[in-house]
């Protein structure tokens, strides 16, 4: 008796069952080589340098300022820039908020009002306006966006001179409003909103709103904002950033020590130092301390620039 030996897939066929599936057969990746391999390795080496060489230019002033931040007077004249010296840098905080009765304190809280106060006023006057010129028509809305464009072009030094002469004129220098008011005039964020309400607002989901019986106000408050939430925090920490740093307009506009914002204090600080050498150590310590609110602000605020926040909500 001879057995024969059958194909698998001959028996299944005879059975009427589907055929086994054969593993497709895998192929090995050939290896780069040639005298491309070694141009992609050179190209690859030269950008992780360049990005590291980037990396430690930005980070190297934060790290000396955080070193000197934690030095006496002796040790920072003493040592060398990263070398550590004794541990003072809680009593160089404490006599940052003591110095002159607390001066640096209230110049921290002007700060936080013209910053937080003009920047979230600013970027929902942004927003408001990129939205209107991107959901509504009216007679020269494209003319009127083009000067608004001429704007961004203009740098804000040009712009300091004559907005001291109308303050001046309005009897506003040296006051809170000086530097409030002209911190509400974004042509940037004006631009940069229309743009977030372009890709965040569905004109079906206005349309939806107005045909439900919405008016303009409502639509935008409810609808409209929520969904522009991470334009809006993307405009405020811009405006915020460039609040906290201000410096020319606060220097040209004001005169009174308890308006002075924090960035104009530590200058006159650092003026000071030709003079009264143990305000180094001052100036130092308070800068350090004037960076932390902006690192807290985009640590908490990071969250919100993800996008998708309206994906689904058209079908």
């Amino acid at each position: 008796m001879t057995t024969e030996t059958v194909h698998p897939r001959a028996a299944a066929a005879e059975r009427g069952a589907p055929p086994p599936d054969r593993p497709a057969p895998t192929r090995r990746r050939p290896r780069r080589s040639g005298p491309g391999a070694p141009r992609a390795w050179a190209s690859k080496t030269a950008v992780n340098t360049v990005l590291i060489m980037l990396t430690l230019y930005t980070l190297m002033p934060i790290g000396w300022l955080l070193i000197a931040a934690t030095k006496n007077r002796r040790d920072l004249f003493a040592t060398s820039g990263f070398a550590f010296g004794e541990f003072h840098l809680l009593s160089n905080i404490h006599d940052v908020f003591t110095h002159n009765d607390g001066i640096y304190g209230r110049w921290l809280l002007n700060t936080v009002l013209y910053a937080v106060v003009g920047s979230a006023l600013s970027s929902l006057i942004s927003v408001a306006a990129g939205y209107a010129f991107d959901k509504y028509a009216f007679a020269g809305k494209e003319k009127l966006f083009g000067v608004v464009l001429a704007g961004v072009l203009v740098p804000g030094a040009v712009l300091t001179l004559p907005t001291y002469l109308l303050a001046s004129e309005a009897g506003l220098t040296n006051t809170y409003w000086a530097l409030l008011i002209p911190s509400l005039v974004n042509p940037f964020g004006v631009y940069l909103a229309r743009v977030f309400s372009e890709g965040y607002v569905p004109h079906e989901v206005i349309e939806a709103a107005r045909v439900d019986g919405a008016g303009e106000v409502r639509t935008f408050r409810t609808i409209a904002l929520p969904m522009l939430a991470p334009g809006f925090t993307t405009l405020f920490l811009f405006s915020f950033t460039a609040s906290w740093n201000n410096f020319y307009g606060a220097l040209v506009m004001l005169n009174d020590k308890d308006l002075y914002p924090v960035s104009l204090g530590l200058h006159m600080w650092n003026i000071s130092t030709t003079e009264s050498p143990e305000m180094y150590s001052l100036a130092i310590t308070g800068s350090l301390v004037a960076v932390v609110p902006l690192v807290i602000a985009f640590l908490c605020l990071q969250r919100f620039w993800r996008s998708g926040m309206t994906t689904g909500a058209v079908k």
